[in-house]
């Protein structure tokens, strides 16, 4: 049973404009599945329809025709976004709170047993322990990216959804945010992820699926990128090479 499992979803966005309609492809007929356990990158150039299909996974946006499944159940629903975790790219928290406030505040909202307990858990899981005290304002972007990460583990969920977790982090935030993803999949989480950057998906993913202009190309098990000459990079360039993406890139 796959964690995750997409059956020809598409996302067709319309606009009107006094005589004339205008549809914009925002995905279309995606067909994958995330097995349970596994670390499952969704890899695409901006506008791709990375976050479109996370946001479809979630609810967030409403598909205009095909099928989502997770744990072999319809989704969206409340009682699967119970079981799943979320990360945005960029989370947004009131920075004049503290660390710890803005987990309790979470856990408050989430009806969290052992409200305490759990804050003080997911603070030390995400190296932030040392740091809980210090407003939100004064932490740095991989600190504030860390609190997202903390916030989306206070339920404890089987699954985590994470839209571009290292996007603007330096060197050293990009490294830790990498071990503590890994650590996830090491205690059974199921981790789906988009990214842009090839070179952190290739270092932690099981599998891959690459997005150009809202289709997957395919999807790709690590052993297989190992063995290409030139990796993940390689593969991704050749994929993707001819696109309307591609294509508008002039210089």
């Amino acid at each position: 049973m796959y964690a995750i499992e997409v059956r020809n979803l598409t996302k067709t966005y319309v606009k009107k404009h006094l005589t004339k309609t205008f549809r914009n492809r925002g995905v279309e007929e995606l067909t994958f599945g995330v097995n349970r356990g596994e670390i499952f990158g969704l890899l695409g150039l901006n506008g791709s329809g990375k976050t479109t299909t996370i946001k479809l996974l979630l609810g967030l946006l409403k598909a205009t025709s095909g099928e989502i499944k997770i744990l072999d159940e319809a989704a969206p629903s409340t009682g699967l976004l119970k079981k799943i975790g979320y990360l945005p790219e960029v989370p947004y928290f009131y920075r004049y709170l503290t660390g710890e406030e803005i987990l309790k505040f979470y856990a408050r909202l989430s009806d969290i047993k052992n409200e305490d307990s759990k804050v003080q858990e997911v603070l030390s899981s995400t190296g932030l322990s040392s740091v809980s005290k210090r407003r939100l304002s004064e932490f740095s972007k991989g600190m504030l990216q860390r609190i997202g990460l903390a916030q989306s583990l206070l339920h404890d969920p089987e699954i985590l959804i994470y839209d571009e977790p290292v996007s603007g982090l330096d060197p050293l935030a990009i490294s830790q945010m990498r071990e503590l993803i890994v650590g996830l999949k090491k205690k059974g989480k199921t981790v789906f992820l988009s990214s842009h950057l090839i070179s952190e998906v290739e270092k932690i993913c099981d599998r891959v699926g690459i997005l150009a202009s809202g289709r997957l190309v395919r999807v790709i098990e690590q052993k297989d990128w190992n063995k290409a000459g030139g990796g993940l990079e390689k593969i991704f360039v050749s994929d993707v090479a001819g696109t309307a993406e591609l294509g508008a890139m002039k210089v």
